[in-house]
């Protein structure tokens, strides 16, 4: 796993207000902290992403998500948190208080339990969910090597935390949290 101290300088660097790249489930990602809007904002520029698609949120925990969405009464729920932590992200309604700039608008909000060792690190250190963006500029495939990621996005972002990708073949599978129908196939 990845040294404690390079998650350390990653989560100051988050903490900071800043951009951090990451490995996770199946590809690198790039995050922020979801409430530094400015970081949020380069993000966007980074990736050449229109902020009305909205963002998926990874955390450690469920209490990392509790405030910003509300879980479905059962037998959804139980659906849910049986895939949780692990590759399933979910479009959940999202609270009221949570800003346009993480839904792109919309009453839902994307999130997901990480499994991965080292974003799941990330995310205790830093005590918060995470931004969580495959590593690309939009439309092209997200980066799954360590040295391209450094190539394209190494002077964008604050910091690339080195890790292995988990053993997903392709970024998680999407499903929407009150029918449990699949947006898009992990």
């Amino acid at each position: 796993m990845t040294a404690r101290i390079h998650i350390d300088r990653a989560a100051r660097v988050l903490r900071a207000g800043g951009i951090v790249g990451y490995p996770t489930e199946a590809v690198f990602g790039l995050g922020c902290l979801p409430e530094q809007r400015d970081a949020i904002s380069r993000l966007l520029e980074i990736k050449r992403r229109s902020a009305r698609k909205g963002f998926v949120l990874i955390a450690a925990e469920l209490q990392y998500l509790e405030q910003l969405i509300e879980l479905p009464e059962e037998p959804m729920r139980r659906e849910i948190l049986a895939t949780w932590p692990g590759p399933v992200t979910w479009v959940l309604p999202a609270r009221a208080r949570v800003p346009a700039w993480l839904t792109g608008g919309r009453a839902t909000l994307a999130v997901r339990i990480t499994s991965h060792p080292v974003a799941r690190a990330l995310c205790l250190r830093t005590d918060s969910a995470l931004i969580s963006t495959s590593a690309n500029v939009t439309r092209r495939r997200p980066h799954t090597r360590l040295l391209q990621l450094r190539r394209d996005f190494g002077r964008q972002v604050d910091y690339v935390l080195a890790g292995e990708l988990g053993d997903a073949a392709r970024p998680t599978a999407i499903r929407d949290g009150v029918t449990g129908r699949l947006l898009r196939p992990g």
